[in-house]
Formats: structure tokens, C-alpha cells, sequence
């Protein structure tokens, strides 16, 4: 491929890069400045003052559940647009069921092991 093929994504990064650098400046000149107080540093209760710690620690749990729901997430973007074009690399005699079935069978594998170690579990 030639220099010039490659333009066209050129021109598109600098445009991405140049927007996000504009809008990102614009809000730190233009946005209004957080002044930290006892009130603003508090959840809203309805007009009620909150009791107890305002931050608390959260459970490695919800951490835990999070990754593992976009870890399978990932696999179904996978996947999706995979059945959409499996005909096709039927048609031209490209072997794709192989890596397919070892992605799942990676996948499978690591299920096994969340299973094993207690990752699913909510109550423990």
C-alpha cells in the first residue's frame, strides 16, 4: 500500500485528536471552578444531612462482577459480527470455525475457573 492510502485515517486521528484537545481546553477555560464546602462534599439526602462516612468502600465484588461482564460482553461483539460473515469464508474456502472454536473454548476454560475459585458466588 502506498503513503497515500493511509491519509484518509491521518486526517481522521488529527481531527479526533484536535476536537478532544479543543472541547477538553474550552471546558477548563470556560468551566466553573467546584468549591469544596461540608455541604457540597455530602450526597444529597432529600434535604436531610447524611450520616455516616460519605465514601464508603466498595466490595471486590462489584469490581469482580463488572470485568466479568465485559469480558463476556466482548465475546458476544466477537462473535456477533463472526456468524455474519461465516457463509462468506465458507464460500471461499477459508477455514474460520477453528480459531472460533479455540476463542470459546479459551473462554470456557476461564469460566471453569471463576466457577472453581468462587468468582460467581454473590454470597460469600
Amino acid at each position: 500500500m502506498t503513503p497515500a492510502a493511509y491519509l484518509p485515517f491521518l486526517i481522521q486521528a488529527l481531527l479526533a485528536a484536535g476536537l478532544t484537545g479543543f472541547i477538553i481546553g474550552l471546558s477548563a477555560l470556560l468551566g466553573q471552578r467546584a468549591k469544596h464546602t461540608p455541604i457540597k462534599d455530602s450526597a444529597y439526602e432529600c434535604g436531610i444531612a447524611g450520616e455516616g462516612v460519605v465514601h464508603s468502600r466498595f466490595s471486590v465484588k462489584f469490581y469482580v462482577t463488572a470485568l466479568l461482564f465485559m469480558l463476556f460482553d466482548l465475546e458476544i461483539v466477537i462473535l456477533v459480527p463472526w456468524v455474519f460473515v461465516y457463509r462468506e469464508f465458507l464460500h471461499q474456502h477459508i477455514p474460520i470455525l477453528a480459531p472460533i472454536l479455540f476463542f470459546i473454548f479459551v473462554l470456557v476454560l476461564g469460566l471453569g475457573y471463576e466457577i472453581r475459585k468462587g468468582a460467581l458466588e454473590w454470597e460469600r
